[in-house]
C-alpha cells in the first residue's frame, strides 16, 4: 500500500529499526519547555538521519498531570507544518492526533491539506487521548471517549479516501458532496495505545501500531499479541510497529544503562546493544525523548548523529 510513499519507505521496513525524535528537543524536565532552536536542532537532526519528528496533541496545561502535561505548546498541526516548512525530508509524526477531540471532517480538511503541500512526509498517529481537562474545556465527554473514537475513525476514514461518501454520524452527515483537497496516495494511519480499544480491533484496523516504552521482554509480548491478532483478522501483510523511549545520554559512552521514567540513562555503546535487542523483538520505528536528559539536546543529537544513526539509518526507496 505504501511502496511509493517516500516517509513511510523511510522509516519502516520489516524487521530492520530507525530513529526518530520527540518535540521538544529540549531537556527541560518537569518545567515548561522554552521551546528556543527547535527548527535548527530538527534540521540538525534531519542531516544526521533521523527520520522523524514526533509531537503531542494538548490543549491545556494541567498541573494535576504530570510530564509536564503542555506538549510542545503549539498546536500539533500548525507548529508541525512550521517545522515540515523549514526541512527537506524528515517525517512529521503525531503521537498523537486525539480524534474524540477534534471533529473528523475539519481533521480529514486539515491533514488532507498538509499532505498537499509537504507530499508524503505525513505519519498520522490517532488516539482516544487520556488528559481529561482538554475533555472537559471542550466539553467532551471522556469515559464515552473509546465509542467516540471508533466513530471518528470510521468518519475520517472515508472523507478522506472515497468519493462522495455517504456519512451518517453523531458527527454530522455528508451526502452528494465530498472532500477538497483529494490525495494521490493515503496518509500512513498508526493507532496509538489502545485508544480504549481492544487487541481484536487493533488488528483489524490501522496500517500499524505504537505503544508505550517497556522492557524488551514485555514488549516482545505485546507486539507478538498484536501480530497474531492481526493475522487471525487477515492482516497478513507487514504493518510497523513503533514506540518511543525517554533518554538521557550518558557522557560515558560504556555505561550500562539504568532504568528511568520511561526510558534509560545509558552510554551510546550500550544503547546501540539496547536498540540492536528491540530491533530483533520486532520494533521498526523509536524515538527519542531527551526531555529528562542531563545534556543539551543539541549534544546528545550530534553524538547521536554521529555514533548510534550510522547503525539504523534510514531506508532507500524500493525501486
Amino acid at each position: 500500500m505504501f511502496d511509493h510513499h517516500t516517509s513511510y519507505q523511510r522509516i519502516y521496513r520489516e524487521g530492520e529499526l530507525t530513529l526518530g525524535l520527540h518535540i521538544p528537543l529540549e531537556n527541560y524536565r518537569m518545567k515548561a519547555p522554552t521551546m528556543a532552536h527547535q527548527v535548527e536542532l530538527s534540521q540538525a537532526a534531519e542531516n544526521y538521519g533521523f527520520t522523524a519528528l514526533w509531537l503531542r496533541d494538548v490543549i491545556l496545561k494541567d498541573p494535576n498531570f504530570l510530564d509536564p502535561a503542555v506538549g510542545q505548546i503549539y498546536d500539533i498541526l500548525i507548529y508541525g507544518t512550521h517545522l515540515l516548512s523549514q526541512t527537506k525530508q524528515i517525517a512529521l509524526g503525531t503521537s498523537a492526533l486525539v480524534l474524540p477531540l477534534r471533529h473528523p471532517l475539519r481533521l480529514a480538511k486539515e491533514v488532507a491539506t498538509i499532505e498537499a503541500l509537504f507530499p508524503q512526509r505525513l505519519i498520522m498517529g490517532i488516539s482516544s487521548g487520556d488528559r481529561q481537562a482538554d475533555f472537559r474545556g471542550l466539553g467532551v465527554d471522556h469515559p464515552s471517549r473509546g465509542a467516540q473514537f471508533r466513530e471518528a475513525y470510521s468518519y475520517l476514514q472515508k472523507a478522506l479516501y472515497e468519493e462522495y461518501p455517504l456519512i451518517h454520524s453523531s458527527y454530522g452527515q455528508m451526502e452528494r458532496t465530498t472532500l477538497i483537497p483529494k490525495l494521490d496516495t493515503r496518509i500512513p494511519t498508526i493507532v496509538t495505545g489502545f485508544a480504549q480499544q481492544d487487541m481484536n480491533w487493533l488488528g483489524q484496523n490501522g496500517d500499524g501500531w505504537m505503544y508505550y516504552p517497556q522492557a524488551p521482554a514485555r514488549q516482545q509480548e505485546v507486539i507478538a499479541a498484536w501480530r497474531d491478532s492481526s493475522n487471525r483478522n487477515g492482516n497478513e501483510a507487514f504493518r510497523p510497529f513503533s514506540m518511543p523511549m525517554h533518554l538521557d545520554l550518558a557522557e560515558n559512552p560504556d555505561e550500562r544503562e539504568t532504568p528511568i521514567r520511561l526510558g534509560y540513562r545509558v552510554g551510546r555503546n550500550r544503547l546501540v546493544e539496547l536498540l540492536e535487542i528491540y530491533r530483533s523483538i520486532g520494533v521498526n520505528h523509536l524515538f527519542f525523548a531527551l526531555f529528562d536528559s542531563d545534556r543539551p539536546a543539541g549534544e546528545v543529537i550530534q553524538e547521536l548523529g554521529e555514533y548510534v544513526l550510522p547503525h539504523f539509518p534510514p531506508h532507500l526507496m524500493k525501486g
